[in-house]
């Protein structure tokens, strides 16, 4: 896990300054892992992560490409709240075993088991990408980036949005997306025979109609147009099916 960063949050208004800023509801930290995003005023994706209580501050694990661009954005929100925002040298184990002492379950879905922040890194050597196309579970970088909506990635399914919160950055649009428009396009898990490199257009008929990611035993992740997604489909050399 050598590719996350743990980000703590200090100062009498950390956990409200977080509040009105991601899209989960931070009172839910004393019950576990929170996961969450921040988003651009537009509604699209910034950073997705998970936060965790610790004491009256809260710490931030991140995916390590993004804590950069993230530190920035919080620092920029920051004002003259009470809140200072600090990278730390702690590390992220998970796996899917029994969970050890301290560990917080993943809340996106049960199978992604536990993880422990400390001194130590790693996993236990479980089939990641297996789980996530099992689950259609999204992954920054991958699936997810800066032209991604998160309900189009899945994140209501995954826990990842509450829409009775109130305001945070974003939430205009992602509400209206929920509220007052059918979803046309989103993450679909696809039958995949063959494979291709992750990015692969996915065409039918000539037409570029998706994109496909992730793929693990004759699976994958695929972004799809939801009116064009029908019968076989190609992407590379590989076949794709979904049926909704």
């Amino acid at each position: 896990m050598s590719d996350r960063r743990i980000l703590r949050l200090t100062g009498a208004d950390a956990k409200s300054f977080l509040q009105g800023l991601v899209t989960n509801n931070v009172d839910h930290l004393d019950s576990g892992l929170v996961y969450a995003a921040l988003l651009t005023p537009q509604g699209k994706y910034l950073a997705d992560f998970f936060l965790a209580a610790d004491g009256d501050a809260v710490l931030l694990d991140v995916e390590a490409s993004l804590t950069e661009g993230l530190m920035k954005r919080l620092n920029m929100y920051r004002l003259r709240a009470d809140v200072q925002v600090e990278m730390t040298g702690l590390q992220v184990k998970r796996g899917t075993g029994a969970a050890p002492e301290g560990a917080l379950m993943d809340p996106r879905h049960g199978d992604l088991g536990w993880r422990l922040y400390g001194a130590e890194g790693g996993d236990d050597g479980s089939d990641w990408d297996a789980i996530r196309v099992a689950h259609c579970i999204p992954e920054s970088g991958v699936e997810l980036g800066p032209e991604s909506y998160i309900l189009e990635a899945g994140f209501e399914a995954l826990k990842g949005v509450d829409f009775r919160k109130g305001c945070y950055v974003g939430q205009e649009v992602t509400a209206r997306m929920k509220h007052k428009t059918e979803l046309r396009k989103g993450l679909r898990r696809v039958e995949v025979a063959g494979a291709a490199p992750v990015g692969t257009e996915i065409t039918a008929d000539g037409k570029v109609i998706g994109t496909l990611f992730t793929q693990s035993g004759g699976r994958g992740i695929a972004y799809l147009r939801f009116d064009r997604a029908k019968g076989e489909m190609q992407a590379g050399d590989a076949r794709v099916a979904w049926q909704a």
